[in-house]
C-alpha cells in the first residue's frame, strides 16, 4: 500500500506481539508485547492492547522491537566515498582529507554525502545521528549539509567543524554566528554542536572556540585520545580552563592516561567509541575496558563510511569482541583465566540506544520504549532469513546475529520511514545520482592515476621470521626405518 493509505498523518500505529526490549532501568525483556504509537509519542506498552479505530497494525510476531539506535559520531559528508579508503591508515586519511583532496569538496558534494548517509542511517535503524561535519569549509557548505539532513525523515545533530581553518577562526566569524541564528537551537528533529579538536598546544588556541560554544549554548564534541594527534595535554588544558562539561563528548579516547579518564569521569563527560575505527586506523585500542573501570558513560558510533560499515549492529559486535579480547589478554598476562565475561550483550545494546541519548542530553525522551517518550522505534524481523530463529536471547540476537537487512520497520518521531524492509517516502534514485556526480567531480579533478593511487596505497614489505625448524634435508624417522 502507499504511505498515504497505510500510514497517513496522525494515524496511530501498533506493533503487535513482538519481543520488546524497552531499555529501561530494569533491563526487562517483554514477550508477546504490543507498542502503541499515537502522534509522535509512545502511548502504551503492554499485552493485547486495545487500540483506537483505524490504527495501522504491524505484525511484530517473532521479531524484536527496540528503541531507535543513536550514532554519536559520523562524518556523513564522506559517505559519498564509501569504501574508498578501506586499506588506509589514519595517516593516509589525514593526508587525503585534511591536507590534499578534502579541499575539493564543493557544497553540493557535502550535500550528496549527507543525503546518502542520512538515508543509510534510517535504513539501518539508526534514528538519530550526530553528523561530525568537519568538512564545512564555508557557510555555503554548512547550509548544504543542513538542507540534506532536513530532507530525510530522521533525527540529526550537525556538529559544525572545519578542518581547513583553526577553530578559533571559523567559530568566531560573523557568518558562522549568522548560520547558528538561522538554524536555531531548539528544533526537536535537528540540533547543533561544535566539533573541533584540542591539539595540546600550551597556548590553548582552542579557548576561543570553547568560549563561542558557551556563549551560543552549544555542546562540544572533540576527537580526544587519538594516537599521535590528540592526547592528555589537550584534556589537561580543557580541564584547567574549565571547559570539560557534562555535555562534552570525547570521541575515541583510545590513547589516554588514567589521569585523563579520571578528569572525564569527574566532569560528567562521555565517550563515543568507534570500535571498527579504533581497531583498524590506529587511534589506540578500543577503550571500553578502560572506560568501564573509570565509570565513564559510553555511546557508540561508526565514524566514516570511507572505511567502515554505516550501521550500529557492527559497532555492537566489534565492541563486544574488542572488550572481551582485552579482558582475556590482560588475564592471560597474569596467568589467570576469565570464566565470566564482564561486558554483556545487553550493555552494548544499551550503549547503542540509551547511551547515545544520554550523550546528547536526550535521555528524557529518547533511547528507551517508555510511555510518553518519543516514538523512535525499530522492528527487527526477517521471516525470509534462517538467522531469525530461534529467538532465545534477544539482546544476544541484536548484538551478534542481526544485520541491517533484518530491519523490517523503522519509526522516527512516530512516522513510519521504513516498512517491510523498504524505505518509505525516500528518493533513493536522487541520492544515487547526486553521489555519482560527486564521484565524477572528484575523479576527474584528481585524475585517474591519483584517484587509483589514493584508493590503493603502497603495501609495505612483510618480513617473515626465520624458522629454526625448517631444514633443507629433512627425513622423517620412517625414512630410517625407525
Amino acid at each position: 500500500m502507499s504511505e498515504r493509505t497505510e500510514f497517513g498523518q496522525g494515524r496511530p500505529v501498533l506493533l503487535r506481539g513482538g519481543t520488546v526490549l524497552p531499555m529501561d532501568d530494569r533491563g526487562r525483556v517483554l514477550h508477546d508485547t504490543d507498542v502503541l504509537v499515537a502522534g509522535d509519542r509512545i502511548a502504551a506498552v503492554g499485552r493485547e492492547l486495545s487500540v483506537p479505530e483505524g490504527t495501522a497494525v504491524i505484525d511484530a510476531t517473532d521479531g524484536i522491537v527496540m528503541p531507535g539506535m543513536i550514532d554519536t559520531h559520523r562524518h556523513m559528508w564522506q559517505t559519498v566515498m564509501r569504501g574508498y579508503g578501506a586499506d588506509w591508515t589514519l595517516t593516509q586519511y589525514f593526508v587525503w582529507y585534511y591536507l590534499e583532496s578534502g579541499k575539493l569538496f564543493r557544497p553540493e558534494d557535502v550535500h550528496a554525502g549527507n543525503l546518502l548517509a542520512a538515508i543509510e542511517a534510517i535504513d539501518a535503524g539508526v534514528t538519530t545521528v550526530v553528523d561530525w561535519s568537519h568538512g564545512l569549509q564555508t557557510v555555503d557548505h554548512a547550509d548544504a549539509a543542513v538542507d540534506a539532513l532536513r530532507s530525510v525523515p530522521g533525527r540529526f545533530v550537525l556538529a559544525y567543524g572545519n578542518i581547513q581553518q583553526p577553530p578559533a577562526e571559523w567559530s568566531t566569524a560573523p557568518e558562522f554566528r549568522d548560520f547558528v541564528r538561522r538554524c536555531g537551537t531548539d528544533d526537536d528533529m535537528f540540533g547543533l554542536q561544535l566539533a573541533f579538536d584540542v591539539t595540546g598546544d600550551p597556548a590553548f588556541p582552542e579557548r576561543h572556540a570553547f568560549e563561542a560554544a558557551r556563549e551560543l549554548g552549544l555542546a562540544v564534541t572533540t576527537h580526544a585520545g587519538v594516537w599521535g594527534a590528540t592526547g592528555d595535554d589537550g584534556i589537561k588544558l580543557m580541564h584547567d580552563h574549565g571547559f570539560m562539561t557534562p555535555g562534552t563528548v570525547y570521541v575515541h579516547a583510545a590513547s589516554l592516561s588514567a589521569d585523563s579518564y579520571h578528569r572525564i569521569a569527574a566532569t560528567g563527560g562521555s565517550v563515543s567509541v568507534s570500535t571498527e575505527s579504533e581497531q583498524s586506523a590506529g587511534q589506540g585500542y578500543p577503550p571500553t575496558w578502560a572506560l568501564r573501570a573509570h565509570g565513564i558513560p559510553v555511546s557508540l558510533s561508526m565514524d566514516t563510511s570511507v572505511w567502515w560499515s554505516g550501521d550500529l549492529f557492527s559497532a555492537m559486535r566489534t565492541t563486544l569482541g574488542a572488550d572481551r579480547s582485552r579482558e582475556h589478554l590482560e588475564a592471560h598476562a597474569e596467568g589467570r583465566t576469565v570464566t565470566h565475561c564482564a561486558l554483556r550483550a545487553d550493555q552494548v545494546v544499551d550503549w547503542a540506544t540509551r547511551g547515545g541519548a544520554r550523550a546528547l542530553g536526550r535521555d528524557h525522551d529518547l533511547g528507551s520504549l517508555e510511555v510518553g517518550k518519543k516514538a523512535d522505534i525499530v522492528l527487527i524481523k526477517n521471516d525470509r532469513s534462517p538467522v531469525s530463529f530461534p529467538l532465545l536471547n534477544p539482546y544476544g540476537h541484536v548484538a551478534f546475529q542481526a544485520q541491517r537487512g533484518d530491519v523490517h520497520t523503522v519509526l522516527v518521531d512516530g512516522r513510519v520511514v521504513k516498512h517491510e524492509h523498504r524505505l518509505v517516502g525516500v528518493d533513493l534514485a536522487a541520492a544515487r545520482r547526486a553521489a555519482e556526480r560527486t564521484v565524477d567531480h572528484l575523479r576527474s579533478t584528481l585524475g585517474e592515476e591519483a584517484w587509483r593511487k589514493g584508493m590503493n596505497p603502497d603495501i609495505p614489505e612483510a618480513a617473515v621470521l626465520d624458522n629454526p625448524y625448517t631444514y633443507t634435508e629433512y627425513r622423517s624417522s620412517s625414512t630410517h626405518g625407525g
